[in-house]
C-alpha cells in the first residue's frame, strides 16, 4: 500500500521556527525569545501569515515597538533579529533595505560600580553557593549566565584558570580562577559529585550535551567531567527532548540573592548579579593593568567596551576638585 505524501500536514510556522533554530544549535532562551518576537509580530498584524507581508509589515511592527511600547534599542534589534531569521532561514527570502525604519534611542549609561568595601559588604551578606557564585562573577569578571552554565572540565585547578565555552558571541575565552576560591570551589565540586554518583545510581546523571554531541560521544553526557559546576536542586523534564534530568540552577537563583544582599548591605545603587563584572573590570584598571589584558579576561569584541570602566579613574567630575572642597566651615 503506497502512502500519498501529498496529503502529510506542513508543521506549523511556529514549529518550523523551532526546528530551525534547534538545527542551528542556538540556546533554549534564543529560542524562546525568537519565537515570541515572531509571534507578536503575527498578531500585531491580525494573525496576517509572514508570506504575504513584507517590509512595510515589519517596518510598521519595528516602529511601533520604539514609538509606542518605548522598547530599548537592544530589544528592538532582538526582534528584528527574530524576523530576520524568520525570513532568511524559514520561509527562504531576504529582506529588502528597511528604509523608514525608526530607531529606538540607545542611552549611554555608564554601568554601575562598586567599590572594593562595598564587594565585601555584598559577599559577607551572602552563604553557601550563592557566595561562592558572587566570588566568580568578581573575581573572574564572568556574566551570569557563564557562571551558571561552567561545567566541571571547564575549571583548570592547575593552571588556576577557568574556560568559557561560547560566551556573548560564540566565542571561548580564558580567564583567572582566583585563588581565595579556589578551595572552597574544590570542596563544593565533591558535593555535587556526591549527587552526581547518587543521580546514576537512581538512574538518572545524564546532562545536556551541545551540538549533538550526546550522539557522538556515548556516554558523554554521563560522565563526570561533563556535569554542571553549580546543579539545580532537582531533576526536570528538558523541554525540548522530554528527558528527566538534572540541569543547571536557574538564573533567578543567584540574582534574588544578590538583590537581598545589597538591600542588607544598605548600599544604594541600582545594583545586579552584572555589577560584579562591572567592578571586576573597574578595579583592574584602577590597578593598572593593560587595558587590552581586561579585554580579553571580560571577552569583549571592542576595546572601547572596555574603555567605559575608565570613568570611575576621572573620579565623577573629570579629575576636578569641586570648589566647596577648597573652603573651611560646617553647618
Amino acid at each position: 500500500m503506497s502512502y500519498d505524501f501529498s496529503k502529510t500536514k506542513k508543521p506549523r510556522l511556529l514549529d518550523q521556527v523551532r526546528t530551525t533554530i534547534r538545527t542551528k544549535h542556538y540556546s533554549y532562551r534564543t529560542e524562546e525569545a525568537y519565537v515570541s518576537w515572531i509571534r507578536q509580530f503575527i498578531l500585531f498584524h491580525n494573525k496576517q501569515h509572514p508570506v504575504d507581508m513584507s517590509e512595510i509589515e515589519v517596518n510598521a511592527f519595528l516602529n511601533y515597538l520604539a514609538t509606542r511600547r518605548k522598547v530599548s534599542a537592544s530589544t528592538q534589534t532582538q526582534a528584528l533579529c527574530a524576523i530576520v531569521f524568520l525570513y532568511r532561514h524559514v520561509l527562504g527570502r531576504e529582506l529588502g533595505q528597511l528604509q523608514d525604519l525608526i530607531r529606538a534611542k540607545k542611552k549611554k549609561n555608564l554601568p554601575v560600580v562598586f567599590t572594593r568595601e562595598e564587594v565585601r559588604q555584598v559577599l559577607d551578606n551572602l552563604s553557601g553557593t550563592h557566595w561562592l557564585m558572587a566570588n566568580l562573577l568578581y573575581g573572574s569578571g564572568l556574566r551570569l549566565m557563564e557562571c551558571i552554565r561552567l561545567r566541571v572540565k571547564d575549571v583548570d585547578f592547575g593552571y588556576n584558570q577557568i574556560v568559557i565555552r561560547d560566551g556573548k558571541g560564540r566565542k571561548d575565552r580564558v580567564t583567572m580562577l582566583p585563588e581565595t576560591v579556589s578551595l572552597y570551589l574544590k570542596e563544593h565540586l565533591n558535593k555535587v559529585k556526591q549527587q552526581h554518583n547518587k543521580d546514576l545510581a537512581q538512574g538518572y546523571g545524564g546532562v545536556y550535551l551541545p551540538n549533538a554531541l550526546e550522539r557522538k560521544y556515548r556516554g558523554a553526557d554521563k560522565s563526570w567531567v561533563w556535569q554542571y559546576v553549580f546543579p539545580s536542586s532537582k531533576i526536570s523534564v528538558d523541554p525540548r527532548s522530554g528527558i528527566k534530568r538534572r540541569h543547571h540552577v536557574n538564573q533567578q537563583y543567584l540574582h534574588r540573592a544578590v538583590k537581598s544582599a545589597v538591600q542588607r548591605s544598605g548600599i544604594f545603587k541600582a545594583a545586579s548579579c552584572h555589577t560584579f563584572r562591572h567592578s571586576f573590570g573597574t578595579h583592574l584598571i584602577e590597578d593598572g593593568y593593560d587595558i587590552r589584558t581586561v579585554q580579553e579576561l571580560l571577552g569583549h569584541k571592542d576595546v572601547s567596551t572596555t574603555m567605559v570602566y575608565t570613568h570611575v579613574l576621572s573620579r565623577g567630575g573629570q579629575g576636578v576638585r569641586s570648589p566647596v572642597d577648597t573652603i573651611k566651615g560646617s553647618p
